[in-house]
């Protein structure tokens, strides 16, 4: 039984690309999930995605570029104020400018850096570098 599909989608991506394959199909589908996706997207850890609609929930397609060492879901998904952003990263980033903490804000889902230029904290989804 699938208990946080968040998870499951950052352990499918980390062993695919330690697989050395060229794609991935993440199930179920979640607008969490394609949110998330679209960051690592935007930041250049995946290629293109593709949502197809099987009829029980949906599949992700999911391109790899091969730049991901490791990826995680972060649980529980702790509140972090703007402030305390820089201690986050310095939790679960390896070092400073290496990879991205992805967070659920009130604005949306975005990565640490967006944050800090709009003043916001959110709740702490994933980490990717």
């Amino acid at each position: 039984m699938l208990t946080d599909p968040v998870a499951d989608a950052m352990q499918r991506i980390k062993n695919a690309e330690k697989a050395g394959k060229g794609e991935v199909t993440l199930k179920p589908a979640s607008k969490l999930l394609g949110n998330i996706l679209n960051v690592m997207q935007k930041r250049g850890y995946i290629g293109e995605y593709e949502f197809i609609d099987d009829g029980r929930g949906g599949v992700y397609k999911v391109k790899l570029v091969g730049k991901i060492n490791d990826c995680k879901a972060i649980k529980p998904r702790f509140p972090a104020k703007y402030m305390e952003l820089e201690n986050w990263e310095k939790r679960f980033l390896p070092a400073a400018d290496i990879g991205i903490l992805i967070i659920s804000t009130p604005l949306g889902v975005m990565d640490q850096e967006e944050a800090k230029k709009r003043k916001i904290g959110g709740r702490l989804l994933a980490y990717v570098y």
